[in-house]
């Protein structure tokens, strides 16, 4: 490709709308044009780099006996009602009615048409295992778009999905990803980590990368590049290797210490509305105190998971109630009550349940009022209050607080679970060592399904012993613009792009210096050009009218892995000139072997992201070969 061809061209600045680094060197470098919010064009130069991690996802995917098809973009909306997802997702799916009136959807994932492909297909327990995935356009209309390409509206996605006859066959398969995925992150040359994640009850946390939203299932894993851009906490131990979305990470929580349990006893506290206030006025730790949580919950009503949104006034209250010195986590929260959805709940809402706010407690609460479907208030407790005696909590009226609050003695719960948000330096849940908090941006998930949406859509098969069962399902998936983005957060330095040679738009960047010197130079400048393409070596050459400074500085910019420069100097010290980007150095390489040297060049940096490429221990396998080399304190 002639630079001087080429569709687009570099910036001097990045647009003011740029936030992060990969935002910023993608535009100047002609990579991305923004259409909307969080919907971009990708001009020639990131088309190509796509196209190389999307060859990458089929080799990973093709070796772990994957079949490649491809599924509508548009999908009629009677797949997402019989799954319930219809009625539980929000204005984040984007709904619209066709000609004659039927209701259609935009793809935000595919695991209602592969149900509707499976239940069509697959008959008998011989059909069985398989693997099928699709590289597609999804659309998921984000309220936040931001970040460039790591939090759009539209994207491309990679996303596959295994069909099974048994659970040891779902759990085979998703071992299968779970090595792949970190193949094909390697192959990119990106470092990731792989953490437990939420199952999907909750639909927020999976807009924004091009993991499957909401999908629901048994377990997930969230592969992780750490930078601190990212909008997902991590929850990390270095002694055990335990790793965690915050969402559902867990810790051990310190007990407090053993006391009787003494009366209940009513003291003012005037204006004492925090934690922090009242711990101040009484003189105690916040861990003496018990805290309450207000929600608005949308809850299906019925088995079949169909929920009602929020804000339709059918929602379900919920009175969460944790001890004062720790954070309610939202996701732990909504999942222990089956919400798939959760806002705060505004004063008058919990005045009418018969609460004072800023002075509420469990303790005495009024009789919940009924609506036909059982209690419209549900009271979940953090399991860190059972053996947390004499707690302090609000009495239900203005300017007074509870002494000596205790549970079951003073009040009763509906739940009582671990909805906790672990916290830097908790204890780790596997070897009590200190955690670590770090920040993370998701190229990927992997979701065990189960029978989630076999059941709901009736994907049924004949077992050896003619039974029906149903098919056991698996979702795995792959942001290709996120990943690309992340590529380019992790390789740049203060010039441009630094692009590894296995996504490099393309490898060899050819720069072309007119002198006066060497009539001939351009001439030997487009034969270098030619012999290039010839040795099957991408090259980019950049033939224009321009000062060196200038070809120079878009070299950079862009970022292809090996610059070749032809100038004067360069052939009358005897050759070329080469340059890796990464480097410094620079070396004259005679002209007649720079062919030769490019591709051993180019072999010696494939081969370099090659050798990254090992068996990556499972996480139950990772924890028990470690923990015999913990030190003795984490092991306790």
């Amino acid at each position: 490709m002639k630079l001087s061809q080429l569709f687009g061209q570099t910036l001097r600045d990045a647009p003011a709308e740029a936030e992060v680094v990969s935002h910023q060197l993608l535009m100047r470098a002609g990579f991305i044009r923004p259409l909307g919010a969080g919907i971009f064009s990708y001009l020639h130069l990131a088309k190509r780099s796509m196209q190389k991690i999307e060859a990458i996802l089929r080799d990973e995917m093709d070796k772990i006996g994957g079949q490649e098809i491809t599924m509508p973009v548009v999908q009629p909306a009677d797949l997402w009602k019989e799954s319930g997802r219809w009625y539980q997702i929000g204005v984040e799916m984007a709904r619209f009615s066709d000609r004659n009136k039927h209701d259609m959807v935009l793809a935000m994932t595919h695991e209602e048409v592969v149900a509707d492909l499976v239940r069509r297909e697959v008959q008998s327990y011989k059909q069985l295992p398989r693997l099928i995935y699709h590289i597609q356009t999804k659309w998921r209309d984000d309220p936040r778009p931001r970040t460039g390409l790591i939090r759009v509206r539209e994207f491309t996605m990679k996303d596959s999905y295994s069909l099974d006859a048994d659970w040891d066959g779902l759990d085979k398969q998703y071992r299968a990803h779970y090595q792949a995925y970190f193949n094909i992150y390697y192959r990119c040359g990106l470092d990731v980590i792989a953490v437990k994640s939420d199952t999907g009850m909750t639909l927020a946390p999976a807009l924004r990368s091009g993991a499957s939203a909401g999908v629901g299932g048994k377990l997930a894993h969230e592969y992780m590049y750490l930078t601190p851009i990212g909008e997902d906490t991590l929850i990390l131990c270095d002694a055990c290797d335990y790793s965690a979305n915050r969402q559902v990470a867990r810790f051990q929580k310190t007990p407090a210490f053993p006391e009787e349990l003494k009366p209940i006893e009513k003291v003012l506290t005037p204006n004492c509305k925090s934690i922090q206030d009242l711990a101040n006025f009484l003189g105690l730790p916040k861990s003496k105190t018990a805290k309450a949580v207000f929600f608005m919950a949308a809850i299906p009503p019925d088995p079949k998971g169909l929920s009602r949104p929020l804000g339709s006034g059918q929602e379900k209250f919920i009175f969460a109630v944790i001890r004062g010195d720790m954070e309610l986590n939202e996701t732990k929260l909504a999942n222990a009550v089956g919400a798939h959805d959760l806002r705060p709940a505004t004063e008058d809402e919990i005045k009418a349940i018969g609460v004072v706010p800023g002075f509420a407690s469990p303790v005495g609460l009024p009789p919940r009022p009924r609506a036909g479907e059982g209690s419209v208030v549900r009271v979940v407790i953090d399991d860190s209050i059972l053996y947390s005696p004499n707690l302090v909590a609000g009495a239900n009226e203005t300017d007074y607080h509870l002494l000596n609050t205790n549970y079951p003695r003073d009040y009763a719960a509906d739940l009582v679970t671990d909805i906790a948000a672990a916290d830097e330096g908790a204890a780790c849940p596997e070897c009590s060592y200190p955690l670590r908090m770090e920040r993370g941006v998701e190229v990927g998930n992997i979701f065990k399904l189960g029978t989630r949406y076999s059941e709901a859509l009736g994907c049924t098969f004949l077992d050896k012993d003619g039974q029906q069962k149903p098919v056991i399902m698996g979702s795995y998936g792959i942001g290709v613009g996120g990943l690309l983005a992340c590529i380019a957060e992790a390789h740049h330095d203060e010039h441009g792009l630094v692009w590894p040679i296995t996504v490099a738009p393309f490898h060899v960047h050819l720069v072309l210096l007119r002198g006066k010197g060497t009539p001939q130079i351009e001439e030997t400048a487009d034969k270098l050009y030619a012999n290039l393409q010839a040795a099957g070596i991408e090259v980019l050459y950049d033939d224009r009218d321009e000062s060196p400074g200038v070809k120079f500085n878009d070299a950079d910019l862009i970022g292809c892995p090996v610059r070749i420069t032809v100038s004067d100097r360069a052939l009358g010290q005897g050759g070329t000139e080469m340059k890796l980007r990464r480097e410094q150095a620079k070396a004259i390489v005679p002209l007649d072997e720079t062919v030769a040297r490019l591709r051993s060049v180019i072999q010696s940096l494939q081969d370099e992201l090659a050798s990254k490429i090992t068996p990556v221990p499972y996480p139950n396998e990772q924890l028990s070969t470690r923990n015999s080399q913990l030190p003795s304190h984490a092991r306790d």
